[in-house]
């Protein structure tokens, strides 16, 4: 086997089909195989997944429920795969048209890859402008503070033989687990390379609830990841760097007029709060 697709999968009944019916037109020489790991759905996600084992390349359903969090499900999905390669996408997106060769190709000419995101396809214009598109052109920036790049789970991949020399994706980090492996593989010696070529499409979150839900947590993670990397070369932030992006929420605040410009404010403000959460329970200054 050279190629295993993971796919983590949770409640996803809304959009598991899109990203299985993708799978299934894929083509490529080698054998390859599908993984949905199910973190403990309660509803349809597993019978929506069973109806393609005809039709995906040696799709594997496998249950991933004794943990909460996505990091366990691929871990879990990484454990039973036989492919020398591994690849990385989720159970929200759609892979484009080509995307198993172009991964396939990628891993063979480099050990640690990220493909590129388009947006287009799966998001409402209005939601185009509510968030910074990232992996479009490259590898994700880390501001907070600078530090090393990083990639999206919903288009990566790596050699199995150095995925688990990692130990995997860090099953306590129930957000920014991606931020997380990216720079424990790189520490470990490995160059996280990006290949325009491995394409996926993007779905943002649709509703205000779900935003600033995903940006909160991300703020709280944020702060964790600053703790856990400091001491591993990370650069300190500034005292007065959460302070000005809270005076920096305040003079844009004439963005909640218009809809996406507001979804784009209300997801700075819940990082904003999130990383006071996590300062707090992390017991260190991370604003």
């Amino acid at each position: 086997m050279k190629l295993s697709v993971i796919v983590p999968c949770f409640n996803a009944a809304d959009t598991i089909g899109v990203q299985l019916e993708a799978l299934a037109k894929q083509e490529w020489s080698e054998l390859w195989e599908v993984i949905v790991a199910d973190n403990g759905s309660t509803d349809s996600s597993l019978a929506i997944a069973k109806q393609f084992k005809d039709r995906v390349p040696n799709l594997r359903i496998v249950d991933a429920s004794d943990q909460p969090g996505a990091a366990h499900a691929r871990n879990t999905g990484a454990k039973v795969a036989q492919g020398e390669f591994l690849a990385f996408c989720d159970a929200d997106d759609e892979v484009a048209e080509s995307w198993v060769a172009a991964m396939g190709q990628a891993l063979a000419e480099h050990d640690f890859v990220a493909g590129r995101h388009e947006f287009d396809k799966l998001n409402e214009p209005w939601l185009l402008k509510s968030r910074t598109l990232l992996q479009q052109k490259g590898l994700q920036d880390y501001k907070y503070p600078p530090f090393l790049p990083h990639a999206a789970s919903s288009n990566l991949g790596i050699k199995r033989a150095i995925h688990e020399a990692v130990g995997g994706y860090d099953e306590t980090m129930l957000r920014l687990q991606d931020t997380d492996y990216c720079w424990r593989v790189q520490l470990a010696g490995t160059e996280l390379k990006f290949v325009d070529t491995v394409v996926i499409q993007y779905r943002l979150r649709d509703s205000l609830a779900k935003r600033f839900q995903q940006a909160r947590l991300w703020g709280v993670y944020n702060v964790l990841l600053y703790k856990k990397y400091r001491p591993l070369g990370m650069p300190a932030l500034p005292w007065q760097s959460g302070l000005l992006e809270w005076v920096r929420l305040l003079k844009r605040s004439r963005q909640l007029y218009q809809k996406g410009s507001r979804v784009r404010w209300l997801g700075d403000l819940a990082r904003c709060i999130g990383r006071i959460e996590g300062s707090i329970k992390y017991r260190v200054w991370a604003l």
